[in-house]
């Protein structure tokens, strides 16, 4: 599933701040509450909150609330869009690599011209 561009750019925004990724980390061993993810963290309950919107705005994780409990899960298909897009780019490169080490090699076997002194 390709992310459109503006969900790609609220991906990788919710996804450039350390202590989101972080989260992220945390929430690929499973679910947790905003307890559970606020614990490790050096930051008021609020700020915790405020990270959390903004992986939930970017689609990374989603949250269900059960009582006075939420609690969040990956959202393993903004990842695949993240992982497609960072693999299409990945292919253009290497192709790029892939004529560029043809053209190298062909450049060795290439007589070179002398140069009188």
């Amino acid at each position: 599933m390709m992310l459109q561009t503006a969900d790609l750019d609220r991906a990788f925004h919710a996804l450039a701040d350390p202590t989101r990724r972080g989260m992220v980390d945390r929430l690929t061993e499973g679910p947790a509450s905003v307890k559970e993810l606020a614990a490790p963290l050096p930051m008021a309950l609020p700020s915790v909150l405020k990270h959390l919107r903004v992986l939930e705005a970017g689609g990374i994780v989603m949250s269900e609330k059960a009582g006075r409990v939420r609690t969040y899960r990956i959202e393993p298909a903004a990842l695949a869009g993240i992982e497609e897009w960072v693999s299409r780019r990945k292919a253009a490169w290497s192709r790029q690599f892939d004529r560029l080490e043809e053209y190298l090699s062909g450049q060795d076997q290439t007589p070179q011209k002398e140069t009188r002194k």
